[in-house]
């Protein structure tokens, strides 16, 4: 479980196949320096388990599944990443609610500069744009943010990017980015056309998923 606090920015190293899937290997001095064999770092959003270590970088395997669905998979050698080891037994809970599950990734459509901070707006998937709510929270490479704005329930077509993870005109949301957060994660650097992971909220999940079971016929098929 994680907050979605980054602590550091971390780099991939290496990336070696392993099966179907890869082994990472992220240089990230801080979560290494006490990283122990089994233990969970979200890479991005994307929860890891460690499976060796040194004294500045930790090695962990990421399944084909996770390569498919988050924007790791898009990741080489010298891709800067974000860094978060797992929140402990009663710490401030100081973002909201990450499990490190990646729902899927969006498109950064729009960089909006400011005097102090930048606005992002980010493609959404379809399936996702119900989770995502004005002024909610939502896991953005594994960034907590609060998102700013939100596309309508029935956005109009002519405007967007096709970007694979929705129709031109499609769902989109914004979240506005204070100079903490674009000094301490990669979203400080994110240009139109790049791929971010994506969480939605998981109350919001669960929320979805026991109205999908009410509004289901009752007895269903054996």
């Amino acid at each position: 479980m994680f907050t979605g606090i980054i602590e550091e920015i971390g780099e991939i190293t290496a990336i070696a196949e392993a099966g179907d899937g890869w082994r990472l290997t992220v240089r990230a001095p801080k979560a290494a320096a006490d990283a122990v064999h089994g233990e969970s770092i979200a890479v991005s959003g994307v929860c890891l388990t460690v499976v060796g270590s040194t004294a500045e970088t930790f090695d962990a395997d990421v399944m084909k599944q996770t390569l498919d669905v988050a924007a790791l998979g898009t990741a080489t050698v010298g891709t800067r990443v974000n860094i978060e080891k797992a929140m402990p037994v009663g710490a401030r809970l100081g973002g909201h609610i990450v499990q490190g599950h990646v729902d899927g990734t969006g498109v950064v459509l729009e960089v909006r500069p400011g005097a102090e901070w930048s606005v992002l707006r980010i493609s959404l998937p379809d399936d996702l744009a119900p989770l995502v709510v004005d002024k909610g929270s939502i896991s953005v490479d594994g960034t907590s943010l609060t998102v700013s704005a939100v596309s309508p329930a029935t956005p109009s077509t002519g405007s967007g990017t096709p970007d694979g993870s929705g129709s031109r005109g499609g769902h989109w949301f914004e979240v506005s980015l204070i100079p903490e957060t674009l000094a301490a994660t990669t979203l400080g650097t994110r240009a139109v056309g790049d791929r971010v992971n994506l969480e939605t909220d998981i109350l919001a999940r669960h929320v979805e998923r026991l109205l999908a079971f009410r509004a289901a016929p009752e007895g269903g098929s054996r």
